[in-house]
């Protein structure tokens, strides 16, 4: 007796199924993209039980030929592929033709459809062992509904993995939210054992995208987002990215799309938070709404069963990408950025108290005699301690901030070059050595001033350190590393990029490296397994960044034992060139562990707080 069988049609789409349809959600996503792909500029999506006892998916697009009808319930069968050349570049979501024969084989499906508006629609179902379709007139609309019963009916296995009603229903509302971020022109509508969850319209300008984006992730986000549009070297990338202060304890607000297909990327990931690693509090997740634009013959969508992942054909580049536009996009955000964005013009009363603040600010410094000693060891104590021989710190005045002069006789010399009220005002007070509280046109600021010293020295030795050579230190006994052969290999291919670094690596072996050279900045700090990681990272992602960050982490240290200290009392003078100087300093808005730097009580919540107009 023959020991090798094929599979009936029926056991093999369920296999099939096993890859495709994990749960109700995964028969949603396959529905929708499918309707999108058909051109629908309508959705609507109705489940019962989280999609257990009815999943119907219904659109408006071009609808199914009744010669069509069975075949498109067999597998591999697609109008989107004809060849190996349309497989290279697909332009549409769903191409396998796998999704209604994998559904159709573990629950009861029905496909309704018609091409024209004349009502005229046929309705097909597959029944039986062998998968055999019924076809018969049915009236319905342009377009094509689906509706599937019943999921895993006949895999009571299969059945037992699904979790509860609310669970599976949360999974299917990301789906849809997920698909209707994707798709700014198409409408959707959600409903839920017979209540309406949610109906967003469509919509091509900008200010309807941000409705959307609004309505999906939330209008707390939209408050905190920062648009940003880059193009170059054929690649585009645009959305919105969430300030560094709207973070959140896990990764529930991430939405990436390439091509309009929403994917879960390893290089996407770690390009993001590259570009956030610098401003987010350890712990925290990044939120973004982000598409990237690739031709589609230089990614592959083909690589994962479910397509939740790509493979870029150079990847190296777009990881760069990424990361530079978001880096830039987030250095850029200034404080006057942030207020413009998030509160309403001042009121007149507002402007009188900053005009009355101004003219008392104006007598305090008239008043103020010239500090003694250097003005420096007021505004930068440490700057004249023990740090006073580095680069890093107490070069010249201009370095880290410029002096004030204490006996100006008026505000002008700190206000901006228009004279209007800069965006975090003008000091008035120092509260326990530790806050700046400030007015500006919307009510008080208020500014940790060691954060925010801390980021304005930090920034500005990263930007001295990124001028000048790296300097380089030959160590008197090289240091012997065990690596693979594979890592070893990839030293001797990337000489040029450990030279740059300051490195200076030899092959003594198979699986053996000599460290001859190292960055006199990393002088007693842990090399071998540095060495290690910018291997890894060459291997993995074709560029390492981590020496960068590893300097910034020693940066990032003497810049916070180098700035203002907690109960330092400073001048008004000096309490407004910190402010000035915030205001001039890229990621200003955050400390270097990724904290708060300042904060805006309106002048309409402190009404609210004293119940003023009540």
């Amino acid at each position: 007796m023959s020991k090798i069988k094929l599979l009936s049609p029926r056991l093999a789409n369920q296999i099939a199924a096993g890859e495709v349809v994990e749960r109700p959600s995964s028969v949603v996503k396959e529905l929708l993209e499918n309707s999108l792909d058909a051109g629908a500029t309508r959705l609507d999506v109705e489940v019962e039980d989280g999609g257990v006892k009815l999943m119907r998916v219904r659109d408006n697009g071009s609808g199914i030929d009744r010669e069509d009808l069975a075949l498109s319930l067999s597998r591999h069968a697609t109008s989107k592929i004809t060849d190996l050349d349309d497989l290279e570049a697909v332009a549409t979501l769903g191409f396998r033709g796998e999704a209604l024969a994998s559904i159709s084989s573990v629950a009861r499906l029905a496909l309704t459809s018609a091409t024209d508006e004349s009502g005229a629609g046929w309705q097909v179902t597959a029944e039986g062992r062998d998968m055999e379709t019924e076809l018969a007139p049915a009236p319905h609309p342009q377009g094509t509904t689906v509706e599937v019963r019943d999921l895993f009916f006949n895999t009571p296995a299969r059945r037992k993995f699904l979790r509860t009603e609310k669970t599976e229903f949360n999974h299917l509302e990301d789906v849809v939210k997920r698909l209707a971020l994707s798709r700014f022109d198409v409408g959707f509508t959600l409903r839920h054992n017979g209540r309406a969850i949610h109906s967003w319209r469509g919509g091509r300008t900008q200010a309807e995208r941000e409705r959307r984006v609004a309505q999906v992730c939330g209008p707390a986000f939209m408050d905190n987002a920062v648009h940003l549009d880059i193009e170059r070297a054929g690649l585009r990338l645009w959305g919105w990215v969430a300030l560094p202060t709207f973070s959140r304890s896990q990764a529930d607000l991430q939405h990436f799309y390439v091509n309009g297909r929403s994917i879960r990327d390893k290089l996407v990931s770690h390009a993001v938070r590259q570009a956030y690693q610098d401003v987010l509090y350890h712990g925290r997740h990044p939120a973004f709404v982000l598409y990237l634009e690739v031709d589609p013959a230089t990614v592959d969508v083909n690589v994962h069963p479910t397509k939740h992942e790509v493979r870029f054909r150079d990847g190296r580049t777009v990881h760069n990408f990424i990361f530079s536009s978001l880096h830039h996009a987030l250095a850029e955000v200034s404080p006057g950025d942030r207020l413009d964005r998030e509160h309403e013009p001042a009121v007149p009363a507002a402007d009188a108290g900053v005009a009355q603040m101004s003219q008392q600010n104006t007598m305090a410094l008239a008043g103020q005699g010239r500090p003694t000693g250097d003005w420096r060891e007021s505004y930068f104590p440490a700057a004249m301690g023990s740090h006073a021989g580095d680069t890093s710190v107490a070069e010249t005045p201009s370095a880290y901030g410029r002096p004030v002069a204490p006996q100006a006789a008026s505000l002008s010399e700190i206000e901006t070059s228009d004279g209007e009220i800069p965006p975090l005002g003008f000091a008035i007070a120092q509260l326990k050595g530790i806050y700046i509280l400030a007015e500006n046109a919307q009510g008080l600021i208020i500014v940790d001033m060691h954060a925010a010293h801390e980021r304005i020295t930090y920034e500005r030795m990263k930007s001295a350190f990124a001028d000048g050579r790296i300097q380089a230190q030959p160590l008197l006994v090289p240091v012997t590393l065990a690596v693979s052969e594979k890592e070893a290999a990839c030293a001797e291919e990337h000489p040029d990029t450990f030279a740059a670094l300051g490195f200076e690596l030899q092959r003594a072996g198979p699986e053996s490296l000599l460290i001859r050279q190292i960055p006199s900045i990393l002088h007693g700090a842990k090399v071998d397994q540095l060495v290690r990681d910018v291997l890894s990272d060459l291997i993995e992602h074709g560029a390492s960044e981590r020496l960068a960050h590893h300097v910034n982490e020693i940066l990032s240290i003497m810049a916070c034992h180098g700035s203002v200290r907690a109960n330092r009392r400073l001048s008004l003078p000096e309490m407004n060139a910190l402010l000035r100087d915030m205001e001039a300093t890229e990621r200003s808005g955050q400390c270097n562990h990724g904290r708060p730097t300042w904060t805006l009580q309106s002048l309409d919540a402190l009404d609210k707080l004293f119940m003023r107009g009540q």
